[in-house]
């Protein structure tokens, strides 16, 4: 029995299979904060940290957009970009760090990923602070996963997720609560485009799944 593949552009706290569709900011141009831009090493942190509480308290996903800076504020939007390839995406400010000397900022694993730099662990890159999120930003890079269950059970989304494990790569489970239940989302993948998630989420379709396409 084929599945489903639901095409849906949807904002990240998206938790449950019913998606509610909601329309995005007009987007336009911004200029950064009074902070100015700086150039340095970043780092990234992971496995080690997943679960853990934030310095703004918000729970660490290691596979959301997020980053650590030890003086910006916490929730403020940044651009970072790796020198080193061109390849450059906005995260989240949360968490505070990195406490090694001369680096300025500690990147998530999928923020990471998306520069292209987990393999080496460290990038030269520029920080750029932003005065929106990016869903206000001209241009902005986008980010793709694909949802394929939402469960209050975390027992049903490991099951789900290891049946997951022997039809493609890239599949975890992400936590969030949400007016205080703890909801269990299992996903694959972090894709750069959308050509690329869809092709996944019509391989999963065709194993009986049902996929939500993620816009983030």
């Amino acid at each position: 029995m084929r599945g489903r593949l639901l095409i849906v552009v949807t904002r990240a706290w998206a938790v449950l299979l019913t998606v509610i569709v909601v329309a995005g900011c007009a987007r336009a141009p911004v200029r950064p904060q009074a902070y100015g831009p700086q150039v340095g090493i970043a780092s990234w942190y992971g496995p080690k940290f997943h679960g853990r509480r934030t310095a703004s308290g918000e729970v660490y996903d290691m596979h959301q957009l997020s980053a650590a800076h030890r003086t910006l504020p916490l929730g403020s939007w940044v651009q970072v970009t790796n020198l080193e390839n061109g390849r450059s995406i906005q995260v989240r400010v949360n968490d505070r760090g990195p406490f090694v000397r001369g680096r300025i900022i500690d990147l998530s694993y999928a923020a990471a990923q998306s520069l292209g730099m987990v393999r080496q662990g460290l990038a030269r890159v520029s920080v750029w602070p932003l005065q929106a999120p990016p869903s206000r930003l001209a241009g902005s890079p986008r980010a793709y996963t694909l949802q394929v269950g939402a469960f209050s059970a975390e027992g049903n989304a490991l099951t789900m997720k290891s049946r997951l494990d022997g039809v493609t790569s890239g599949a975890y489970i992400s936590k969030i609560g949400v007016d205080g239940q703890t909801y269990y989302r299992v996903r694959v993948g972090n894709f750069d485009n959308r050509e690329a998630a869809r092709r996944v989420a019509l391989q999963l379709a065709t194993h009986g799944y049902t996929v939500i396409l993620i816009d983030e």
